[in-house]
């Protein structure tokens, strides 16, 4: 088995690149799905309830009380993640140990691949790229959002150029799918070959 990371700033690419390596075949483990599953979760529910609303409650947290509570305040923003990493490392160990006996690649599609650490997980990393205006553009359409919103959510994360320093792979995401599907096939390829 061999471990790719596939990450990149917001609007970089990095999900169009992962769903173009589940198109040939590979296994992908996207944190955005799993951080979605962990709200479904009644130990990760109680603790947020417990922490952020002072509730002994395993209902469902209040997302959108909780995203007010997180999103302006860049404390209690690293508090929640810091309550959700620990159960997105069980279910990656998980997924590594699930995907051991898979012939050939396993992706692992995850933003904040460098900034968790998990990058040490990865045979290679692949960061996914974009001219800046491109990224900006990308976002404010696909989130309806403003400029400003966009350089809130933008300034919280690691910059590409310093993923990209860190990477073993750079693809512009500036082109066509069918384009970006065949540099991903060219590049496993060659890996795979060695």
């Amino acid at each position: 088995m061999i471990i790719v990371g596939i990450t990149g700033s917001i609007g970089c690419g990095k999900t169009t690149l992962s769903k173009q390596a589940k198109s040939l075949g590979f296994p992908v483990w996207d944190i955005d799905g799993w951080v979605r599953s962990v709200y479904r979760d009644k130990d990760f529910i109680r603790l947020v309830n417990r922490e952020f609303f002072n509730l002994e409650s395993d209902k469902a947290v209040d997302k959108r009380a909780l995203r007010s509570l997180v999103f302006n305040d860049y404390q209690q923003l690293q508090k929640l993640e810091q309550l959700i990493h620990p159960f997105l490392q069980r279910k990656l160990r998980r997924f590594i140990h699930k995907t051991a006996r898979c012939r050939g690649f396993v992706i692992i599609d995850a933003a904040l691949l460098f900034e968790l650490n998990w990058n040490r997980y990865c045979d290679y990393v692949i960061v996914a790229d974009v001219a800046y205006e491109v990224q900006k553009k990308r976002v404010m359409a696909r989130d309806h959002i403003s400029a400003e919103e966009f350089e809130k959510i933008n300034a919280r994360q690691m910059p590409n150029a310093e993923k990209i320093l860190k990477a073993d792979f750079v693809i512009d995401t500036n082109k066509p799918e069918n384009v970006l599907r065949a540099s991903l096939a060219l590049l496993f390829e060659e890996l795979m070959n060695g």
